[in-house]
């Protein structure tokens, strides 16, 4: 009996050091657990972070996008973004696979706008480099039109010198009074006809041909002198109108310097003053001579 009381006493000894060893590892397994938790608390909130930075990130650069297309897909993953977060906020720390899965998304939606950035910036350059070209084509266009402009403006000029060069001209009008007795007459109520003289000067740009040379006399009361009874007959076109002339000839005109003579009857009493005489040809006025008359 004494011989197994100090085998007892072993048991008891043993026994208890193997208490004592398994409460030290349960208390040291919760400080652990504890420990784990607390560190799994401090990655939430940094992950929680990412995920926030991520959102503001997504959200600016979204504002640069004008590409539909890529804007979908962004707004798409924004929304991805958004909904791990919320399920990082509501998964337990003890959850340390599902936080890791959380941890290696982000790297992943990281990666993902990084990609989206970079085809922006890319989109962006073919837009810069569009809009040059499409600077460059539009001042191309611009100078080609101003180009035709200019041509189109020294063509009608040209043409408008052409048409110049090629009109008539008189020139040397001379005007007298003639008498019954066909001499120079000084006073009017002597003169029975006007004689009119005058030169059609040398012009090779002119079209040859049959030509009709008007005159048109102005009184001092600025009426015309036309045959009686012939106000609405003898009539000419002159700057898209028709108006009076007072005397016509046809000359066959080639380009070279043509003397010409036209009378006017006097067939009114003429009043003292100064007279006016144009001459007409082709539409346009070719001369002018202003002479007096005295009592």
């Amino acid at each position: 009996m004494k011989n197994k009381q100090p085998l007892w006493i072993i048991l008891i000894v043993v026994l208890l050091i193997i208490i004592a060893a398994a409460v030290f590892y349960i208390f040291r397994q919760q400080d652990q657990m504890k420990d784990l938790k607390q560190q799994s608390e401090l990655v939430k909130e940094e992950l929680d972070d990412e995920y926030s930075d991520l959102i503001i990130e997504y959200e600016g650069f979204r504002m640069k996008i004008s590409n539909d297309s890529l804007l979908a897909k962004f707004d798409a993953e924004q929304m991805k973004v958004e909904r791990l977060q919320e399920e990082l906020r509501t998964v337990k720390a003890t959850n340390t696979k599902r936080i890791n899965e959380l941890k290696k998304e982000i790297e992943t939606l990281k990666a993902i706008l990084l990609n989206y950035v970079q085809q922006m910036d890319s989109l962006n350059k073919i837009n810069q480099q569009l809009t040059t070209e499409n600077r460059r084509i539009t001042n191309n266009y611009n100078r080609a039109t101003q180009a035709v402009s200019q041509l189109t403006k020294e063509k009608e000029q040209l043409v408008e010198t052409v048409q110049l060069a090629s009109k008539l001209a008189a020139s040397n009008i001379q005007v007298r009074g003639l008498n019954d007795k066909n001499k120079p007459a000084d006073q009017i109520k002597k003169m029975v006809k006007i004689e009119f003289q005058f030169l059609i000067n040398r012009n090779i740009t002119a079209d040859p041909g049959e030509k009709t040379i008007y005159i048109r006399i102005m009184k001092p009361d600025d009426d015309v002198l036309v045959k009686r009874g012939q106000n609405n007959v003898n009539v000419f076109v002159f700057e898209n109108k028709e108006i009076n002339y007072s005397e016509k000839r046809d000359i066959e005109y080639t380009g070279e310097e043509y003397p010409m003579t036209i009378y006017w009857d006097v067939g009114e009493t003429l009043l003292p003053g100064t007279y006016c005489v144009d001459i007409f040809a082709d539409g346009n006025r070719i001369g002018r001579k202003f002479f007096k008359f005295d009592k």
